[in-house]
């Protein structure tokens, strides 16, 4: 038997190291010349027969069974240690980008989601021994599948009524409730860079700051501003109730705690709103479904003037409410103006319910005609967003924006002047269309959806701080705050069609200004008395009768007084 026929031996050509270091691979070729055949196949062949001498045939057969069952015991071990090892490193779980829509009546709080969140059930432990808690899990959106409505759903052009040129409500594509419900994320979404924030608390307070600042939302200095503008994993801000150690209890915007009891009880989807100085007439909201009636949360906030007020026009009995509306009286006011007292619940209701999940501003001049479950599904879960927010229907421009209300007397204009001039020291400058894919500067701020993670959480806390510091004009500061936060982190903001807000919500005119109109309107006039016959009544003129009549009809007395 030649040596060919059996193989070569590896051991010829050296270590591969050492071949890899000289630059060459080793390529096997047969052998030319004869060698002996392996001593271990001889060994091999004596053996069997040294078996078969001694155990019988029938005996070898069972010896081979064992030994092919044993090596395969092994082998199951040797795997099953592998995927034990291999369980540590299971990946992040996901929301399936495309959910299927949920087309039963039932309400099914994410029935879809459970199929495609998992729940991770090992505990790995680290170096030391101690148990790792598992990675979180964020929602990261769905899409709706190819061939549904709202997915070639375009915008039809605006109707050729020249009679009516001002902003109008547009169609939006929204899901049934039951739908919209179904794909409620059931985890929260991704907070970037920020995943903890807490807020500060100041028993004694420094009122040595350069300007603005208050005592209810304290007086932090620039040096304190610009670092909470500096974004990191965890954070601690102003951001209101800063005498307090709970938002509502000896704060300021003070809250009865059987009122505060039953806002920590809403852990879903709240819808606010407020009325001050019996400002606004209160609109109850149309449309709901009879599950968002059971499910959503309906808080107004008033004060003393309003709510006696609503006593009179409405009646207020032992349960706070009237239609939807819970009614909440806040007391002791920390501004005297009420449109920045207005701004601590649409700004801070995060503070005010901490343990809801997804938040529905809407001022109180609006009235709400959609679902609350359709709107967070057309404007946040849809979008991935976490903050919603219309732009203003005409204006784009801080500075514009600014020119505007000095001309309505929104504010004193030297204010205004010295917030804009300092923001444009900052780095503001005119919006134009190199700062897309950022679409508007100025926001229509009368309608907020928000989901209460850290990161929208930080922004309408940076956002109330500047309010609080310089005007109560929020359209002025917006972008400001907006930008600086999307340079940390990237985070944007949903900034939708104003057409689009104005088609789940209306707006309805001041109680004051319904007042001066009712007081304009011109006098009812009385029908006129009936014509009188001219056989018994001719009709006698005067110089001075037709001087005041038309000149075709002055031609007709002309001809018959020939």
């Amino acid at each position: 038997m030649s040596g060919g026929s059996l193989g070569i031996r590896s051991g010829s050509y050296g270590s591969l190291d050492k071949q890899l270091q000289n630059g060459v691979l080793p390529i096997q070729v047969p052998s030319a010349t004869k060698t002996k055949p392996f001593k271990t196949f001889k060994e091999k062949e004596t053996f069997l027969h040294w078996i078969c001498k001694f155990a019988g045939r029938k005996k070898v057969g069972s010896l081979l069974l064992c030994a092919i069952s044993a090596a395969i015991f092994v082998w199951v071990l040797y795997l099953g240690k592998d995927e034990v090892q291999g369980s540590y490193n299971v990946p992040l779980p996901k929301v399936n980008d495309s959910l299927p829509l949920n087309n039963s009546r039932s309400p099914l709080i994410n029935g879809l989601q459970n199929s495609r969140i998992h729940n991770l059930t090992y505990s790995p432990v680290d170096a030391e021994g101690s148990e790792v808690p598992p990675p979180p899990s964020y929602f990261l959106r769905y899409t709706l599948p190819a061939e549904h409505p709202c997915n070639t759903f375009t915008l039809p052009p605006p109707p050729a009524d020249k009679k009516r040129t001002g902003p109008r409500p547009c169609p939006v594509c929204y899901l049934s409730v039951d739908e919209a419900v179904a794909l409620m994320p059931k985890v929260p979404s991704f907070s970037p860079v920020l995943k903890n924030l807490t807020y500060i608390y100041e028993e004694n307070l420094n009122k040595e700051t350069e300007f603005g600042g208050s005592n209810f939302g304290g007086y932090p200095t620039l040096k304190q501003r610009d670092d909470s503008y500096d974004i990191r994993e965890s954070m601690n801000v102003h951001c209101g109730f800063v005498k307090g150690t709970k938002p509502g209890h000896e704060t300021g915007f003070d809250i009865d705690n059987s009122d505060l009891l039953e806002m920590e009880q809403c852990h879903g989807v709240v819808v606010a709103s407020a009325i001050f100085g019996a400002f606004d007439n209160m609109l109850q909201p149309k449309n709901i479904s009879k599950y968002s009636e059971q499910t959503v949360c309906f808080y107004m906030f008033v004060d003393e003037e309003t709510k006696s007020d609503l006593e009179t026009e409405h009646g207020l009995n032992e349960s706070k409410k009237i239609g939807l509306w819970r009614i909440v009286v806040a007391h002791n006011l920390p501004y005297t103006n009420g449109s920045r007292n207005g701004k601590i619940p649409k700004l801070l209701l995060h503070r005010l319910f901490p343990n809801a999940r997804f938040s529905l501003w809407i001022d109180g001049k609006l009235q709400l005609l959609v679902d609350p479950y359709q709107i967070l599904e057309r404007f946040l879960w849809r979008k991935n967003a976490t903050f919603a927010i219309s732009r203003h229907y005409i204006r784009f421009d801080v500075f514009e924006e600014a020119e505007a209300n000095k001309a309505a007397h929104k504010y004193d204009n030297a204010s205004i002047d010295f917030q804009v001039d300092f923001y444009k020291k900052e780095g503001l400058t005119p919006y134009s269309e190199a700062k897309l894919p950022i679409t508007s500067d100025v926001p229509e701020g009368c309608a907020i959806i928000r989901e209460h993670v850290p990161i929208s959480n930080l922004f309408t806390c940076l956002w109330f701080n500047e309010i609080d510091r310089f005007t109560s004009r929020d359209q002025l500061s917006f972008s400001t705050v907006r930008d600086r936060v999307a340079a940390k982190t990237n985070w944007m903001v949903n900034m939708f069609l104003d057409c689009e807000r104005r088609n789940f919500v209306v707006q309805q005119h001041h109680k004051g200004v319904l007042a001066m109109l009712a007081q304009m309107a011109p006098p009812a006039i009385s029908p006129p008395p009936p014509p009188l016959s001219l056989a018994n009544n001719p009709p006698r003129t005067s110089s001075l009768e037709i001087a005041s009549v038309s000149p075709k009809h002055r031609r007709d007395w002309r001809v018959g007084s020939r």
